[in-house]
């Protein structure tokens, strides 16, 4: 068997339908984006695509060039998620007055946005994603983060937000990411979000990429692990993560359909069956050309790069035979 070759991740993923829209907003054209937006079946659907979209046109002026010409619902919509995103991007870059100024423009788009939609999950899960800028200390954040959960014992966040975009759409997967990043952008917040993180997948129901979220978590202990000579294996190898490693291929792997499934749990999930020695053959068949970055780059050890441990673990895994079976550790 030949090793397959990783080449540059699409953000578009298993979406076909998205490519051409995503093509034309790189350069400028917004009417495919609105065409699509129009077209598009679902809550989930639309928030993934809106963020793909918004995440390319924030490197552009389509969506300006858009409010010229209309400024319906879903213009709005996206307007929103644009200033989000480049809000995020200067934080990223340690320009924190334009991220601050872009915050606030952005909080402003999206309170205007959910008006003229009130039943749009989206402008709530793209103010959710602003969460993460605001500071660790609880008493000098914005009163949206500082909110008490309905979990006790997980601390303060924006749970309000949250529940604003769950109530529209039950267990958006942007949604309740955005809120474990923002437990994990607060200050000695780790362990809070492996129990955000377990908590959630507990809740979600079949189907529901939500139960793929401690896998996330667990991958961020490990990255910010003070051994740094412990080797994967013996990082997933307790019985904790175990759980949830099955959990996510039996409640959400198995009983999602496939035109819905992210890049990144296919990936994370493959990973943590790896290196947890399970049975990963499906998975690995399941990703096919849509190999991320995360986890593997988290994972390879010196001395080789991610493309690398991708690759190894892919020709190990298709290499088993015979269907899965719950609790068949190799």
């Amino acid at each position: 068997m030949t090793l397959m070759r990783v080449s540059d991740f699409d953000p578009a993923g298993f979406d076909t339908k998205l490519r051409p829209a995503l093509e034309d907003i790189r350069i400028g054209r917004w009417r495919s984006t609105r065409d699509l937006l129009d077209k598009t079946p679902s809550w989930a659907q639309r928030t993934f695509r809106s963020q793909v979209l918004a995440s390319a046109a924030a490197q552009s002026d389509a969506v300006e060039a858009w409010g010229r010409e209309s400024r319906d619902h879903q213009y709005r919509m996206m307007w929103a998620r644009v200033l989000v995103q480049r809000a995020l991007h200067a934080h990223s870059r340690g320009q924190r007055h334009e991220a601050l100024l872009l915050a606030d423009a952005a909080r402003q788009a999206c309170d205007l946005a959910s008006t003229f939609m009130p039943d749009d999950p989206v402008p709530w899960v793209a103010w959710l994603a602003l969460a993460p800028l605001d500071s660790p200390r609880p008493w000098e954040r914005r009163p949206e983060n500082q909110e008490r959960c309905w979990e006790p014992g997980i601390p303060p966040g924006p749970w309000g937000l949250l529940w604003q975009a769950h109530r529209r759409d039950p267990f958006n997967r942007e949604a309740w990411h955005r809120a474990m990043h923002a437990l994990l952008a607060y200050e000695d917040s780790a362990h809070s979000a492996v129990s955000y993180s377990r908590w959630a997948a507990q809740l979600a129901p079949r189907g529901s990429a939500v139960n793929v979220l401690p896998l996330y978590t667990h991958l961020e202990s490990f990255r910010r692990r003070t051994n740094r000579d412990e080797t994967p294996r013996l990082h997933w190898a307790p019985s904790a993560i175990s759980f949830y490693t099955l959990r996510a291929l039996d409640e959400w792997f198995r009983f999602t359909d496939d035109t819905t499934w992210s890049p990144l749990d296919l990936n994370y999930l493959a990973q943590a069956l790896h290196h947890g020695g399970y049975p990963a053959r499906d998975v690995f068949e399941a990703i096919g050309k849509c190999v991320t970055r995360a986890p593997w780059q988290d994972v390879a050890p010196d001395g080789r790069n991610w493309q690398e441990e991708f690759l190894q673990a892919r020709l190990l895994r298709l290499r088993e035979s015979g269907p899965y079976r719950a609790g068949g550790r190799m």
